[in-house]
């Protein structure tokens, strides 16, 4: 089994943030496979999904972002699952709005979510999705971007990278993260510009 885990704030005040949206793509896949989301033996809610190569448990920590870690480390632990199985699903405001980045291994790359789970992990040695929703205006301070409404033109954009981001992650359940970041890791059409590097720390 693959533990999947969406990063977000849980709470109705961020449902609809760009710092959600790993959240957001659990819940394409729990509706995908007419899942629904139940308490679990952590702080989080969770999902099962069967019949996907040994089944997914989707999973939303309610720990908030920057605590993300603890559920994490309990559910590995209390489902016994390794971590060369779990792979996490995050925002990321270095990539262009749209792009998905899928990495075997890598730091935190100053994602505070991230950054807790590989606390608690003692490694960087698992797999993560990051969701380009691109870094705004400049002016503005990151946090309240990320941790604002989803702005009307992004709407489109973001709401078709959660879908592949769910795509992706049935890919890495399926074939493995080798195979998810040569289908899933291209360039937007036009290629590369100054925002899609690699955050520090990473391949």
């Amino acid at each position: 089994m693959k533990l999947i885990v969406g990063l977000g704030n849980p709470g109705p005040k961020y449902r609809d943030t760009l710092h959600n949206v790993g959240f957001k793509a659990m819940d394409v896949l729990a509706a995908r496979h007419g899942v629904a989301f139940e308490s679990a033996p952590s702080d989080a809610y969770v999902a099962r999904v069967r019949g996907v190569e040994g089944g997914l448990l989707l999973v939303k920590p309610l720990t908030f972002m920057n605590r993300s870690g603890g559920a994490v480390g309990d559910l590995l632990r209390f489902y016994k699952i390794p971590v060369e199985d779990l792979l996490v699903v995050l925002d990321e405001a270095a990539l262009p709005a749209g792009q998905l980045r899928a990495r075997s291994f890598g730091s935190a790359g100053g994602h505070n979510g991230l950054k807790s789970i590989i606390g608690v992990l003692g490694t960087e040695q698992f797999a993560r999705l990051r969701i380009g929703v691109g870094r705004g205006d400049p002016r503005r301070d990151l946090a309240d971007h990320v941790l604002s409404a989803i702005p009307p033109d992004l709407r489109p954009v973001v709401d078709e990278a959660v879908v592949k981001a769910a795509d992706a992650v049935e890919c890495f359940a399926r074939d493995g993260i080798e195979k998810t970041m040569q289908v899933f890791n291209a360039p937007p059409p036009g290629g590369r510009d100054s925002t899609s590097l690699p955050p520090r720390g990473e391949p």
